[in-house]
Formats: structure tokens, sequence, C-alpha cells
């Protein structure tokens, strides 16, 4: 009949995440933020969308070798490199290189 205490035991099972807790989960959504705002910022800000494509290729690329969220840095990779050589071919068309 039961103990009578009113409590249901369950099984054990163990809580495991769907993919383990790693920083290199991280990279697919840093990189693909660091291209939007690489994209965006090329328009109006040069240097600062430099700084965000080079770091949002960065991401895409760590990301792509670690394998976790492969189209999001895959899109931050497009974005970044996008982002960074936008001000780069205005920089050389205008003035002819540095």
């Amino acid at each position: 009949m039961g103990t009578g205490t009113g409590t249901v035991e369950s099984p054990e099972t163990p809580a495991t995440p769907a993919t383990p807790a790693t920083p290199a989960t991280l990279y697919g959504p840093v990189s693909l933020g660091f291209g939007v705002i690489a994209l965006i910022t090329a328009f109006f800000l040069g240097l600062f969308a430099l700084l965000a494509g080079s770091l949002a290729v960065t991401f895409g690329v760590l990301g792509l070798i670690s394998g976790y969220s492969r189209p999001q840095c895959l899109a931050g990779l497009v974005l970044g490199a996008a982002g960074a050589l936008y001000p780069l071919s205005f920089l050389f068309a205008f003035t002819g290189g540095f």
C-alpha cells in the first residue's frame, strides 16, 4: 500500500544539458553580434567597424573550429568581413592606400 508519508519517489536521472557549458558555445552569438555591429557602424564609424569586424571574424573562425552553433559563426564571419572590408575599400579607393 505505501508508507503513508505522501511522497512519491522517482528514479534518479541526472539533468544533463544538451550542450556542454563551455566558453566555446558563446563563439557563435558573440561573432554574430560583432558582425552586425560592424556592418551597421561601417557606414558611420570606420575605425570602430574595423575593430568589431576583426573580432567577429576571429570569433567566427574559432566557433567554426570548435563546432558549436556553426550557422551563427558563419553569419558572424560573413557580416564581420563585410563590415571590415567596406571601410577599407573606401580607404584604398579614395586615398590610394595607407
